[in-house]
């Protein structure tokens, strides 16, 4: 945490001395635009360079005078957690003349800024990248009508732009998430669990309209988190008939005593004749042919609004420090890039290509072309679009797969959850039961764990009994830590008993440790000879062979909103720091994460050791701190960071060191960070993640049925499905043992790790930073119908 001896190769190649960097932000606002913008600043201020806000984006630029301004480190404080831009966002149609754009030059060249940050959607950036083409031309023009000198035309001979998308609607191709996305989700999700509750009590039906003219992403991603009854987007619409078939779905599911229905509508909606689907078209029709009690709800702005996401900050950060890295490295022939995301990574592709596959896909539209349309939004999209048909209506029993290879009857498949409780959780048991029924399995589940299973307390469940479970936090099923070992005979009695033909185990460590114990037990236990497969879901995410766990979101977002109020507390009461103690174990994700979302000024976690001196480093630190306008300090610490430097013992340091510049506070978060309904983030990757292990499972029991039973009995038949970088893959638990540490139940090695520079660095300290994931353009990919059922999540 202290200083650092700096990487060489890192201040050799990429010093930003004597260099100009001007940051705006463009068109619509998004949450997270601030995040993205304080990076920029500090990040540009820590390779000594100038930065440079932009105020009112492409007008400010034209206008110039006091719209383009010089920033200071402490400029960007506290804006981490505002929503909307600081610096301002407005349409310049004069910016869109060559005349405009010849104002802006001559602005920018006054004050040397050759590197522009842009944040904005895909106009924004386009109109970046005409500017960055004329640049030279433009200069010329300037020097001939005596503006400027000739010598300034050599030495600002080329322009380099960056760009960052941030857009609510998720529009932009060549990135899974824009900044601002993830929050948007955040607002319609309250707002459908609210009136969820007030539905059921009057039997009533809501349609909800939510922003996406052009884009359906918020309104399927926002179905798919809350288990809509039917969802109307503009890249998939509905097929002809689709009035009867809608109203016959909303009866059914009122005849099996569901007391509400929701159904979502983007604002884009349109019929498979390009006609537009408006929510008082859906309300009026349901009206007119169920007579059923209905309502309208229009979110509009809302969703643009509030406090950023935890997800959405640490995008941000991402890439605004990826951005200045990017522009570092521009050189007169490196197209114009956007910094995008790519599953866990930071990647740059060309701007152009891009902004090309984005028009690509309204052009398909257009042309009524929509599954191409679905294609080229992306694996992502198309993922959530075929998870969502899987589980939002249910097959007739006529329709369901009866013929296992000659088998007679139905696979029984059961489900459990083990560990402690994870917010998703009762997601991924949803949609593991929806999807097993769909692909003509029996489901089972099993209540507390490995101990309840031993004790015979498994229940068949059907469709219906998992209506309304994403929005539920905790585990419905129950969950326990204990493991199967001491309960191995009794599990086999219950596995013949109930001829269990493959297990779904949804939890943290103690689940993977479940499933060795399980595995190993084969050799003696015929009844373990079938497909096992664990889910990851641990708020602490510490289960070898996934980046991410179901959970961990919603734990990362209640840190964050409680350190908001916190400092919120310091910024009236000035000159005190707070100690904050988070969950995890041994494992520091939260703790480092959190720190990063929150604009922590140190994270102490157990992954990176620290003495006595760092923590005098970090005192002195933050007493430099306090000489400052920003009078304030945030402090986590993993739970079991280290057995000696406890929370106690961090705190009465501090208060001793900090006597007479400032005082200190403690908080233990503990067992809320449990709790809570979950994130959008949580209940779509634990659907989606469930869906696709149930369907790994059926695959699995058709290659392991024979002679009228299944045996599966290989490594493969018994894995754990993670996401590893941008991919979703079924890794055999006994392969992951080299990768794991039994002792402090973590992996061996974190990607999240490689961003603990970045929170130091914008917190001000020197600190050497891994470039080597940096610096790679890549091109936009296209990807085949196939592979979206492969992989993306």
């Amino acid at each position: 945490m202290a200083d650092q001896p700096a990487d060489k190769k890192f201040f050799e190649n990429l010093s930003g001395a004597g260099k100009a960097i001007g940051v705006l932000t463009s068109g619509g606002d998004a949450q997270g635009m601030n995040a993205a913008v304080r990076a920029v600043v500090r990040m540009g201020i820590y390779v000594e360079a100038k930065v440079y806000f932009i105020y009112e984006g492409y007008q400010g630029m034209v206008d110039g005078g006091d719209n383009i301004v010089e920033v200071s480190w402490e400029s960007v404080s506290s804006i981490l957690q505002v929503g909307g831009t600081v610096i301002g966002s407005a349409r310049c149609k004069e910016f869109r003349t060559r005349e405009g754009r010849l104002k802006a030059a001559f602005n920018l060249i006054q004050r040397g800024i050759t590197n522009l940050c842009v944040i904005g959607g895909d106009g924004s950036l386009t109109g970046a990248n005409l500017f960055r083409e004329e640049w030279s031309g433009l200069l010329e023009e300037l020097a001939q009508s005596g503006k400027i000198e000739e010598e300034a035309v050599k030495k600002y001979v080329y322009l380099n732009i960056v760009g960052m998308v941030g857009s609510i609607d998720n529009d932009f191709c060549g990135t899974d998430m824009t900044i601002g996305t993830d929050s948007a989700l955040h607002r319609i999700i309250e707002v459908v669990d609210a009136i969820m509750t007030t539905a059921q009590s009057h039997q009533r039906t809501f349609v909800l309209e939510v922003m996406g003219r052009h884009c359906g992403y918020l309104a399927l991603v926002s179905a798919l988190a809350c288990g809509a009854d039917w969802v109307f987007i503009p890249e998939y619409p509905p097929e002809e008939g689709w009035e009867d078939q809608m109203c016959v779905k909303l009866s059914e599911n009122r005849a099996r005593k569901k007391r509400l229905n929701i159904i979502i509508v983007a604002e884009g909606a349109i019929d498979s004749h390009n006609k537009s689907i408006t929510s008082e078209k859906v309300k009026d029709l349901v009206v007119q042919q169920l007579g059923f009690d209905t309502r309208v709800t229009i979110l509009g702005h809302v969703q643009r609004g509030g406090t950023p996401s935890a997800f959405d900050r640490i995008l941000a950060s991402r890439m605004g420090v990826e951005a200045v890295l990017a522009l570092l490295e521009a050189t007169a022939d490196t197209p114009a890039c956007v910094v995008s995301l790519s599953g866990n990574q930071a990647v740059r592709l060309p701007l152009m290509e891009c902004v090309q596959m984005t028009q690509e896909v309204q052009k398909a539209m257009d042309e009524r072309k929509f599954c191409e349309a679905v294609r080229l939004r992306g694996r992502s999209f198309e993922n959530n679009l075929n998870t969502y048909k899987l589980l939002s209506h249910r097959k007739p029993d006529t329709e369901l797969p009866k013929d296992h290879l000659s088998c007679s009857t139905n696979f029984n498949v059961a489900v459990l959850n083990v560990g402690a409780p994870a917010a998703g959780m009762n997601a991924a048991v949803r949609s593991a039961v929806r999807v097993g029924i769909t692909e003509g399995h029996t489901m089972f589940a099993v209540i507390d764990g490995f101990e309840g299973f031993a004790n015979g307390q498994i229940k068949e469940i059907s469709w219906g009994d998992v209506g309304g479970w994403t929005g539920q936090g905790g585990s419905l099923l129950g969950t326990k830590r204990t493991l199967p070992a001491k309960y191995l005979e009794k599990i086999a009695d219950q596995m013949r008993t109930n001829n269990i033909n493959a297990l779904m185990v949804i939890g943290g460590f103690e689940a993977y440790l479940g499933l060795l114990e399980l595995s190993a037990a084969r050799e003696k236990y015929d009844e373990f000879c079938v497909p096992m497969v664990m889910v990851p879901a641990t708020v602490s995410n510490n289960v070898p062979g996934s980046d991410f766990s179901i959970g961990a979101d919603t734990a990362l977002n209640t840190i964050t909103d409680t350190c908001d109020r916190i400092k919120q507390s310091a910024s009236g009461t000035k000159r005190r720091v707070f100690i904050i103690e988070t969950m995890g174990g041994y494992c520091g994700y939260l703790a480092n994460m959190g720190g990063l979302a929150a604009g922590a000024d140190a994270a102490y976690i157990f992954e990176e050791k620290f003495d006595i001196r760092e923590l005098q480093a970090n005192v002195e630190h933050l007493t430099e701190k306090m000489k400052t306008s920003i009078q304030r300090g945030l402090v986590l610490r993993n739970e079991n960071s280290n057995e000696n430097y406890t929370t106690d013992f961090i705190y009465q340091l501090y208060s001793e060191e900090g006597k007479g510049v400032f005082d200190c506070r403690k908080n233990v978060l503990g067992h809320m960070q449990q709790g809570g309904a979950p994130s959008p983030f949580d209940r779509n990757f634990g659907t989606k993640i469930s869906a696709k292990a149930i369907q790994w499972i059926s695959k699995k029991l058709r290659e392991t049925y024979r002679r009228g039973k299944v045996f599966a009995n290989t490594e493969d038949s018994v894995c754990l499905l993670g996401m590893r970088r941008r991919n979703l893959l079924f890794q055999p638990v006994v392969e992951l043992k080299d990768q794991a540490d039994f002792v402090h139940r973590i992996p061996k090695e974190q990607w999240w790790l490689k961003l603990r520079p970045l929170m130091k660095i914008l917190a001000k300290y020197k600190t050497s930073y891994d470039v080597s994931d940096s610096g790679q353009l890549e091109h936009v990919a296209r990807h085949s119908p196939k592979e979206a059922e492969t992989g993306a999540i």
